[in-house]
C-alpha cells in the first residue's frame, strides 16, 4: 500500500503534536471516492486544531483541514467520475474525518461539490470555509428580505477571512458596508475590498446597553460574545443580523430588548451541515458575484510547508484575508 505526505495530529500527554508524515493509505477512513488534493486553505478552526488550543478532532490519529479542492481518482459513485475536479468544505472533515492537509483523500460522494465554472481549484481554496460562510451569511440576509436601501450593513471581524469576503460580496450587493477591526493598519485594504466606513472593534468589545441608538439595519457577525451583544443593540427595527462565528466567545451577554423593542432577528448560519441544495446555490452565487480581482487581492498564496507556520499565525490574528495551500 502506497503513502501519501500529509499533517498528523496525535494525543499528547499536554495538548497534541502536530507534524508532517507519510501516512498509510491503509489508516483511510471510509469512503466512496478518493481525491487527488492539489489545494487547501487554513481557516482559524484548523489553527485551533493544530496548535491544541480547543479540542478540535474527535479522533487520533488526525489529519486536519476542513477544505480541499483537487480531482477525482476514484470513485464508486455514479456522481462523480476519475479526473472530475471537486471540493468539500464542511461535514466534520478535519475534526473527526481525515481532512485536507494532505496529498489525498477518502470521503463520501455527498459531501462534494462539483468544481463551479469560472473557479480554479486556487481560487475555490482562497474562497473556502470562510468565503462559503460569508455567502452563507449574505443569503440569510436577503432570505429574511433585507436590502441595501434599508441602511447600511456591519461587518464585524472585517480583516479576517469570513469578514473580508462578507465585504466584496455585500458592495457588489449594492450594501453601503461598515468595516468593524481591531487592525487599523488595514484600512486601506478593507477601503479596497469595499467598506466605506471603518470603525475600531473596541466600540463594540466590551459590555454595553441593552438597547443602544441604531446605526445599521443588518450585519454579519463572526465574532460573538460582546461585540455580537452590541451590534444586535445598535440594530434598527425590523433589522437582522446573520450570526457566524465565536472568535470573541461562544457566549452572548445581552439582553432580549433588540428582540422584543424592535423586532430584530438573529439568524444563525451553519457552514458544517448545509443542505446541499443551498450549498450548491451558495457557490453558483460565488463563482457568479465574487469578483476575481477582489479575491486575488485578498489571497496569498504558501507552499504545503508552511502550514504549521500559518496555523500559528491566524490563532495569534496575524493572517489577513484568506491563505491559499499549493499542496501539489
Amino acid at each position: 500500500m502506497s503513502t501519501f505526505r500529509a499533517i498528523r495530529i496525535d494525543k499528547a500527554e499536554k495538548g497534541v503534536t502536530a507534524a508532517f508524515v507519510d501516512f498509510d493509505e491503509a489508516e483511510l477512513m471510509d469512503g466512496d471516492v478518493d481525491v487527488a488534493i492539489t489545494h487547501t486553505t487554513v481557516n482559524y478552526k484548523d489553527g485551533l486544531n493544530i496548535t491544541g488550543k480547543a479540542p478540535i478532532a474527535r479522533r487520533f490519529p488526525m489529519i486536519p483541514g476542513i477544505d480541499f479542492a483537487g480531482f477525482v481518482e476514484r470513485s464508486t459513485s455514479p456522481a462523480f467520475k476519475p479526473g472530475d475536479k471537486v471540493l468539500l468544505t464542511g461535514y466534520g472533515v478535519g475534526e473527526g474525518h481525515l481532512g485536507g492537509f494532505a496529498q489525498k483523500a477518502r470521503v463520501k460522494s455527498d459531501w462534494l461539490v462539483p468544481l463551479p465554472q469560472g473557479l480554479s481549484p486556487a481560487e475555490a481554496m482562497a474562497i473556502g470555509t470562510a468565503g462559503f460562510t460569508a455567502m452563507l451569511s449574505v443569503l440569510a440576509l436577503e432570505r429574511f428580505g433585507m436590502t441595501p436601501d434599508m441602511g447600511p450593513v456591519v461587518v464585524t471581524g472585517a480583516a479576517g477571512g469570513v469578514g473580508s469576503i462578507a465585504i466584496a460580496l455585500l458592495k457588489k450587493a449594492g450594501w453601503r458596508v461598515i468595516a468593524s477591526t481591531g487592525r487599523p493598519q488595514e484600512a486601506d485594504y478593507l477601503r479596497n475590498l469595499g467598506a466605506d466606513e471603518i470603525i475600531d472593534r473596541a466600540e463594540l468589545s466590551s459590555p454595553g446597553k441593552p438597547l443602544a441608538k441604531p446605526r445599521w439595519a443588518a450585519g454579519v457577525d463572526i465574532v460573538g460574545s460582546h461585540t455580537l451583544a452590541n451590534v444586535l443593540a445598535q440594530t434598527q427595527t425590523h433589522g437582522a443580523i446573520a450570526a457566524c462565528g465565536n472568535a470573541q466567545g461562544l457566549d452572548l451577554p445581552g439582553s432580549v430588548a433588540p428582540f422584543i423593542l424592535r423586532g430584530v432577528a438573529l439568524l444563525g448560519v451553519d457552514s458544517v451541515l448545509c443542505p446541499m441544495p443551498l450549498r450548491l446555490a451558495a457557490w453558483a452565487r460565488l463563482a457568479r458575484d465574487l469578483d476575481h480581482a477582489s479575491l486575488a487581492a485578498l489571497t496569498t498564496h504558501v507552499p504545503f510547508e508552511s502550514v504549521l507556520d500559518v496555523a500559528h499565525d491566524i490563532v495569534e490574528g496575524k493572517v489577513r484575508g484568506r491563505v491559499v495551500i499549493d499542496v501539489a
